[in-house]
């Protein structure tokens, strides 16, 4: 499952909690990952994952966003993940809650 491998990566990386689903009592800071999209194709799995970076303030997300970035860069040194490109990042502050958060969409290409 390529959600939990991206979560260990991410988690033996950063410095803050790595998770999949929202914590009923958050942190300042931490990072939630989620699979949004995947395909398949003779063995070779395809995957979209969105990466979301909460912090006190927006700086604080904006700073721990490019962190994932520079993790993520480097998971194709797994064996599991043969290619991480980024889609897209952006300012995502969540308008119910008023949490700053980063989002990072990446398009994986992996082994299953």
């Amino acid at each position: 499952m390529i959600e939990k491998t991206i979560l260990d990566h991410l988690k033996s990386t950063l410095t803050v909690p790595v998770l999949m689903e929202e914590p009923e009592k958050p942190e300042e800071s931490y990072v939630i990952v989620e699979k949004t999209g995947s395909g398949r194709k003779d063995l070779i799995c395809t995957a979209t994952v969105a990466i979301q970076s909460y912090a006190s303030s927006l700086y604080k997300a904006a700073a721990l966003n490019e962190q994932v970035k520079e993790a993520m860069y480097a998971s194709p040194a797994l064996n599991e993940i043969c290619a991480c490109e980024l889609n897209s990042d952006y300012n995502f502050t969540d308008p119910e809650t008023h949490r700053y958060r980063y989002q990072a969409v990446f398009e994986l290409v992996h082994y299953e």
